[in-house]
């Protein structure tokens, strides 16, 4: 037998993945503006957005903010931002719309489901963004779910009806997408997506 037969490697011991509640991470963690979200108590850290992500994602926001402020409805927010949903469960929606009679949910951060969440899907986190968070909103009540694919040029939107998303539309970038829980607020896509 020569020596690279008899020659073992040393067993290293994997220490066990740790799993945190939001309390533990705010407590371990300096505040950041990486992107960062807890599932099932698993910190998941992703790289920061692409340039064009962020005038899509801004690009939404202004129209919703504009709309929401003039109607004095509630308040709308861009991530990072946590949402709040259980010790274990902190995800941050690239944008957000919390009703009037729900400002109450709005603390330091967010405790609680938002009226309407908005994801612009990345190529890097396509399941997330799609399944994922669709599941994890509609389980905790988030009443309207936007979708915006910036490959497809498309956005989806669902609507909770009991318990369950719908989806309300389907447009692509000629279209415009409207909101069923906020009547009257519509926007072309091609706005959205090109900046136009």
């Amino acid at each position: 037998m020569n020596e690279a037969q008899t020659t073992l490697e040393p067993t290293v011991a994997v220490p066990p993945k740790r799993l945190y509640t939001y309390d533990e991470l705010v407590a371990e963690f300096p505040e950041s503006n990486q992107p960062c979200e807890l599932w099932d108590g698993e910190l998941i850290m992703s790289p920061s957005p692409s340039f064009d992500h962020q005038k899509i994602v801004l690009n939404f926001y202004r129209r919703l903010h504009a709309w929401v402020s003039q109607r004095k409805l509630g308040e709308v927010v861009t991530a990072p931002i946590d949402m709040v949903l259980s010790p274990h469960r902190a995800v941050q929606p690239d944008v957000a719309f919390i009703a009037h009679d729900r400002l109450s949910i709005i603390r330091k951060v967010i405790h609680g489901p938002v009226d309407l969440a908005v994801e612009v899907i990345s190529l890097s986190n396509r399941n997330r963004d799609r399944l994922e968070k669709r599941d994890l909103y509609e389980q905790y009540g988030v009443k309207e779910y936007w979708i915006i694919d910036p490959e497809a040029q498309t956005a989806e939107v669902f609507y909770l009806e009991g318990g369950r998303y719908r989806l309300h539309m389907r447009c692509t970038a000629d279209q415009t997408a409207a909101s069923r829980l906020l009547p009257g607020f519509e926007v072309p896509l091609q706005a959205i997506l090109f900046g136009e």
